[in-house]
């Protein structure tokens, strides 16, 4: 699949995986709209992009866990017909267990990973369906599918994610976008130190760079994956995944009760 080269905008864009993807579209030709709170870090890395490579980058520094942030955001996908690619990356992991953080940041972490993700998503979704093309990548997690593991808001705000990848996924091979969930496993980024997790407590092997990953899914991307889980060796064991989920799609809604669920005269 050949995305339009046109510009990028990404948020979460000044340090991981969003200043990761950066680089990588700038040198495929796409212009940037680098999207994040630390305007200074973003202006440093636009200022290499340009000498680097001659794209032009613009840079929007927004606290998408305020509304008025996301509304501005969102008026960008709308009005900015040279946008052809939406990189949603920008997100935030709890420090600590399920139980063991607060209501205001319970809801922060909803405003972003959720809130702001799916406003964003949908916005794209809309601007690139009424001009029939665009890609939408929405950086979710392997822990969408194991939401046993570690902190369950995050991995539940990551389900979400991937849930609505499905569903924009299916708009968008109607109206001629395509959109792509990617679900990295343990990757070193800056999102552990804030959120007060050691990356290097993790077993060496189950890391990956944050280069690797993204070049990953770029390749993907360029597949024309609708999710794309760079850790996963065996294709097989996703699509065997999916094609069960899809097959208990006609018994989930029904007029009787399951005969499993009723209760025997003799009981």
């Amino acid at each position: 699949m050949t995305i339009p080269t046109g510009t990028a905008l990404i948020t979460g864009a000044s340090t991981g995986l969003g200043a990761i993807y950066a680089e990588r579209l700038a040198k495929r030709g796409h212009d940037l709209i680098l999207v994040a709170r630390n305007g200074a870090q973003m202006e440093e890395l636009a200022e290499k992009l340009r000498a680097e490579t001659g794209v032009r980058v613009d840079v929007i520094a927004a606290d998408l866990t305020k509304g008025d942030d996301v509304t501005r955001i969102e008026q960008r996908l709308i009005d900015d017909a040279a946008i052809t690619l939406f990189v949603n990356n920008a997100g935030m992991s709890l420090n600590g267990g399920t139980l063991e953080n607060s209501a205001a940041e319970i809801e922060t972490i909803v405003a972003l990973n959720i809130t702001a993700a799916a406003r964003l998503a949908i916005a794209a979704g809309k601007a690139f369906g009424a001009r029939g093309k665009g890609a939408i990548v929405n950086i979710a997690s392997v822990l969408a599918l194991a939401p046993e593991m570690f902190e369950g808001v995050y991995s539940g705000s990551k389900a979400f994610l991937l849930n609505l990848s499905h569903a924009l996924a299916a708009n968008g091979r109607e109206q001629g976008f395509h959109v792509q969930a990617v679900l990295p496993g343990a990757t070193r980024t800056e999102i552990w130190e804030r959120s007060g997790k050691d990356i290097d407590a993790f077993p060496a092997e189950m890391v990956m760079s944050a280069g690797d990953l993204v070049d990953a899914a770029l390749l993907g991307l360029d597949r024309g994956e609708e999710v794309t889980i760079p850790p996963l060796a065996d294709e097989g064991q996703w699509t065997d995944y999916y094609a069960a989920r899809l097959a208990m799609g006609p018994n989930l809604s029904k007029r009787d009760v399951a005969e499993r669920y009723r209760v025997s005269e003799a009981a």
